[in-house]
């Protein structure tokens, strides 16, 4: 088997690269950091990794990386590729928000779109998209984030929905973690007050999760009673808990 990780050059993606090379699975690896994505290379052995530099908030990467990617004949795609933003709506710079939507959003539609095409043919393959547990609720203060993985979410649901009604093979699940200790949190400029769960404890949960053909993946057990309790929380109350939440992540 062979995957295409997005993202991998460092926090879950990287673990996620490093799980899968235990299983013995062959990778291609994709980032902007030329660099990281040698050293992973190396670390796991370059006979069983190819590198594909990228920069998927341009639509033409996205398409490039599909088709270098293809001629090493992927059967996993893992959107893992993404990054956060905190502050209030009317003080965050648009052209970053607009990056985001580029990133968390129209690269994941685009290479889930492309490889589904070609995984629906073969009536195999699996596409596990990194969401968020941000992903079930709105999230003031980082509202753009947040929004971007309701849409990641909802995405990966019904495309589930309509290869279970095609009796198709292929598999495909979101993984929605909680906080967890990557270099995202200083992307976006957060503090989390909750304790995160390790990349590599996420990474293990992630890959477990998609070869046991879960919709949807979420570690630990209070991160489940967090999610699946939010359903019964009208959304206007929700978006206030959220806010509490939110302000303890950085200076407002």
């Amino acid at each position: 088997m062979t995957a295409l990780v997005t993202g991998a050059s460092s926090g879950i993606g990287r673990e996620i690269a490093l799980k899968l090379a235990k299983k013995g699975v062959r990778l291609v690896i994709s980032g902007r950091n030329r660099e990281k994505l040698e050293a992973l290379r190396d670390e796991i052995g370059a006979k069983r990794v190819k590198i594909i530099v990228a920069d998927i908030s341009k639509e033409s990467e996205c398409v490039r990386l599909y088709t270098e990617a293809s001629a090493y004949n992927v059967n996993i795609l893992v959107n893992n590729a993404g990054f956060g933003l905190f502050g209030r709506f009317c003080g965050t710079e648009l052209d970053r928000e607009l990056e985001m939507i580029d990133v968390n959003i129209k690269a994941v539609h685009t290479l889930t779109k492309l490889f589904l095409r070609d995984f629906s043919a073969r009536d195999k393959g699996y596409i596990l998209n990194v969401a968020s547990a941000a992903g079930f609720m709105p999230g003031p203060l980082m509202a753009t984030y947040y929004a971007t993985k309701n849409y990641v979410v909802k995405l990966t649901q019904a495309v589930r929905e309509e290869m279970r009604v095609k009796g198709s093979n292929v598999y495909i699940g979101a993984f929605c973690p909680g906080p967890v200790m990557t270099p995202f949190n200083d992307v976006a400029g957060v503090d989390f007050g909750l304790r995160g769960i390790t990349a590599e404890y996420a990474a293990e949960c992630a890959v477990n999760g998609m070869f046991a053909r879960k919709s949807l993946i979420i570690p630990t057990l209070k991160m489940k009673i967090c999610v699946y309790g939010s359903r019964l929380i009208p959304d206007n109350l929700l978006a206030a808990v959220a806010y509490n939440i939110q302000t303890k992540k950085g200076e407002q």
